[in-house]
């Protein structure tokens, strides 16, 4: 698939009191992005608990490599990094630009989907993997067997 790509709308209380933007903002962004891409694909809230599945994180964690201001342009995208074959546990990972060519931070999730009634991790619905193969694939993605 082509890039996956979202505009950031900035808020004034983003910023902190250096008047950067927060690290937890960082975070939000990539959130909304993931979410985005599954939206605009039809895996909304409501069918996640239609089916009772949900996204369960492990790990998130951001890398901050350049500075962002307030009047920057700021865009983010995502890219599956790993996954198994059935997309029950994947690696995600968004990169954060600033005016279209410079690169301010990174954040990976590893994460996995959960039965909701069960409260167990599970193989989602065939309608995750049919998502899952179009998301954009990282240049260094691998099969998790």
């Amino acid at each position: 698939m082509k890039k996956f790509e979202m505009q950031v709308q900035f808020r004034w209380a983003d910023l902190d009191p250096n008047f950067h933007f927060r690290h937890s903002v960082y975070y939000d962004w990539a959130t909304m992005c993931r979410f985005d891409f599954l939206k605009e694909r039809g895996m909304t809230p409501a069918l996640m608990q239609e089916l009772n599945f949900g996204p369960i994180i492990f790990r998130e964690e951001a890398v901050f490599r350049k500075e962002i201001k307030y009047d920057d342009k700021v865009s983010v995208n995502l890219k599956l990094l790993k996954s198994r074959r059935d997309f029950s546990r994947w690696t995600i990972v968004h990169e954060i630009m600033k005016n279209a060519d410079t690169l301010c931070a990174f954040v990976t999730i590893d994460g996995a989907w959960i039965n909701t009634i069960e409260r167990k991790l599970f193989i989602p619905p065939a309608e995750v993997a049919h998502i899952f193969q179009q998301m954009p694939a990282d240049k260094d993605f691998q099969w998790l067997d």
